[in-house]
């Protein structure tokens, strides 16, 4: 277990692997995601064990539409089964959901069952669980800076805390981890801004293989950290 003086306050997850999962058992991609939807609780229950209370997970991105129709249309009744089967337990356990990217161009069963699910469990204050789908990180620098000139503001004296305070994830401590499964050495366009001077751990496992020991080896990692906020690493 990780020191709990050095745990995050936030933690994003890049959950991939979900089609090398299912490919390794001969199965459709779809079953990998099915098995990913899983994995969610086990890590949530995991994290909040752990002391780690706002977590933001990285389902759907703004280039994940170019996949096939059916693998979509998969993700996305996932989406709405999900919503819908988890929303009271969370809503007991005093967690807030909130789901960020862009939502004209999700379904109106969808954004019906996002928006309540966030007006539900507005007022909680023991957890936050932030699902990014239909997400890009320069896509909500762009509808940020949109909405503060909708706003009238004057964005030649734009600062970092007015831009900050227009993201989709205001409100929410920047995250202090990313962690990337499933070996890829890149972020993906995942928290762009926030991330800034996150800690990057990548772990071979699989998403769907992705479990509490993992999660407690990826705290133990970041806890071993000495963590340095500039811009230019100090040479030793």
């Amino acid at each position: 277990m990780a020191d709990l003086g050095a745990l995050p306050a936030h933690i994003g997850i890049i959950m991939d692997g979900n089609g090398r999962w299912a490919r390794q058992r001969g199965q459709r991609r779809t079953a990998g995601h099915r098995a990913g939807i899983r994995a969610i609780r086990r890590v949530m229950e995991a994290a909040d064990e752990a002391g780690v209370h706002n977590l933001t997970l990285y389902a759907f991105s703004t280039e994940n539409w170019s996949r096939p129709r059916y693998e979509v249309a998969t993700l996305m009744r996932l989406f709405e089964q999900t919503l819908q089967e988890e929303v009271d337990e969370l809503h007991q356990n005093g967690v807030r959901i909130r789901v960020i990217g862009r939502r004209e161009q999700l379904s109106a069963r969808l954004r019906r069952l996002v928006q309540e699910a966030e007006e539900r469990t507005a007022g909680n204050t023991t957890g936050a669980l932030t699902v990014a789908i239909n997400y890009g990180g320069r896509a909500e620098i762009v509808d940020a800076v949109r909405a503060l000139a909708r706003a009238g503001a004057d964005l030649t004296q734009l600062d970092e805390p007015t831009l900050a305070g227009a993201l989709y994830t205001a409100g929410l401590p920047d995250p202090d981890l990313i962690i990337r499964t499933a070996g890829e050495l890149r972020t993906s366009n995942f928290l762009l801004w926030q991330s800034a001077y996150a800690e990057l751990y990548v772990t071979q496992t699989l998403w769907p293989d992705f479990g509490a020991a993992d999660l407690l080896a990826a705290l133990a990692d970041y806890a071993a950290r000495q963590r340095r906020f500039g811009g230019v690493p100090e040479l030793d």
